[in-house]
């Protein structure tokens, strides 16, 4: 077995915050389901608006730092690498939100003539990438609160014919590499996965965290595994806005940020839905994207990684995604790669 779970040096937690978090905030409090007014008290409390600069683009990622990434490039070991991300299937599914991909052959191999001897495909393809079904990163100008975006920007610099004229996609040109922590709740709880509307709580995390000896730190990429990736392939997916979805509950949001994260992942779309809260469908996206700066990765296919994890008895490894470089775009369809 690997020796997992120590923070390197380079991974150590600051030494000063912009401020402490009070009750009932305090992880000693993890079983406490906070009120709405608490959650939408967190937009203020939560807020690393000027934290970074007053022209941050970058958010929670400012955690990931150039010794960040060299020690968590220290932890591949053996050198496998595994996706994290489903196929993007031009087919419809329950769980698409805005209909399936569209592929669009321009050129194929079927019917060539003898001459000439070459020949070659090409294809358009065309769909909605945020929603449920396809792994994908929200840039931070993906979600809007009071008219804002992260760092008071405003909302209508997201344009219909410019698309995010701030906080866009290519505000992140060489994407992601940092060291990545999968919690495996499903797998603490003792279940194969967790039903629609179950949502995880910080006493979940500190459950699998204490269960797979591994500590999450500064620079984090932190992957939720629900179970959701086994469920979807055992009876199909889900018609999630019908049904709602298991995800992170709101009170994670303070443990998170107490830990300086710099991105969650899920293999649902975040949010447990119904959330709890009317004012807000969304939370975690809400105050995670609009206030914190928190970058979110939805959609995950965690079942390969999670079999590798427990087989290792390890649940850190490097990290890595690529987003496109969509001028204007809200997010990008991504491929994270885990390499233990």
């Amino acid at each position: 077995m690997r020796n997992c779970g120590a923070l390197p040096s380079a991974l150590a937690p600051l030494e000063t915050r912009p401020r402490q978090l009070r009750p009932p905030y305090h992880r000693s409090m993890s079983h406490v389901v906070p009120s709405e007014s608490e959650v939408l008290s967190w937009f203020e409390m939560l807020s690393n608006w000027g934290r970074f600069g007053d022209d941050d683009r970058f958010g929670t990622l400012n955690h990931v730092t150039a010794e960040r990434r060299a020690a968590a490039a220290r932890l591949i070991a053996d050198g496998v690498a595994i996706s994290c991300a489903w196929d993007i299937e031009p087919a419809p599914a329950a769980d698409q939100s805005f209909g399936p991909p569209q592929r669009f052959m321009l050129s194929t191999g079927q019917g060539l003539p003898a001459s000439p001897r070459f020949g070659g495909a090409a294809e358009y393809i065309g769909l909605v990438f945020h929603g449920y079904s396809v792994t994908h990163l929200d840039a931070l100008s993906h979600y809007f609160w009071d008219g804002k975006m992260y760092g008071g920007r405003a909302a209508s610099e997201v344009t219909s014919r410019g698309g995010a004229e701030a906080l866009a996609m290519t505000d992140l040109p060489a994407g992601v590499a940092t060291r990545g922590v999968l919690l495996d709740v499903a797998r603490s709880r003792g279940v194969d996965w967790l039903e629609p509307g179950d949502g995880v709580f910080p006493a979940d995390l500190d459950a699998a965290c204490a269960a797979q000896r591994v500590a999450v730190g500064p620079g984090d990429a932190l992957l939720l595994r629900t179970g959701y990736g086994r469920r979807k392939r055992e009876r199909g997916p889900d018609r999630t806005a019908e049904v709602g979805r298991a995800g992170w509950h709101a009170a994670c949001l303070p443990w998170l940020y107490e830990r300086d994260v710099a991105l969650i992942g899920c293999d649902t779309a975040q949010d447990v839905h119904p959330s709890g809260y009317p004012s807000m469908r969304s939370p975690v996206h809400a105050v995670g994207i609009v206030a914190m700066g928190l970058w979110l990765l939805d959609n995950c296919d965690l079942e390969p990684l999670a079999e590798a994890a427990a087989e290792r008895e390890c649940w850190e490894f490097h990290f890595q995604l690529a987003p496109l470089r969509l001028a204007g775009a809200t997010g990008s369809p991504v491929n994270p790669i885990a390499t233990f």
